[in-house]
């Protein structure tokens, strides 16, 4: 065998490796796993929700925070006179 004629055989080999492996499918979940999943999927969506509550309300308390801020800032200095 010569070397030009090797070098087309190798991608050839691995293409069809490539092939099968991304062509092969996972088994089928049973009862047991599907209902696993959706427990996992549940307590999932649950902490999301919490999660985008607590950033709701810590949000909330920055623009709160801000506003007092700027309030306090705007009164304190008074206006401004003009000689």
């Amino acid at each position: 065998m010569t070397a030009p004629k090797l070098w087309k055989v190798v991608p050839a080999v691995l293409a069809c490796c490539v092939f099968g492996l991304a062509y092969g499918k996972l088994p089928q979940l049973n009862d047991e796993q599907k209902a696993r999943a959706a427990e996992a999927k549940a307590k999932a969506d649950e902490a999301a929700k919490k999660d985008a509550d607590a950033l709701g309300k810590s949000q909330d308390r920055a623009a709160d925070n801000y506003k007092r801020a700027k309030t306090v800032k705007t009164s304190t200095t008074g206006p401004v006179k003009k000689p």
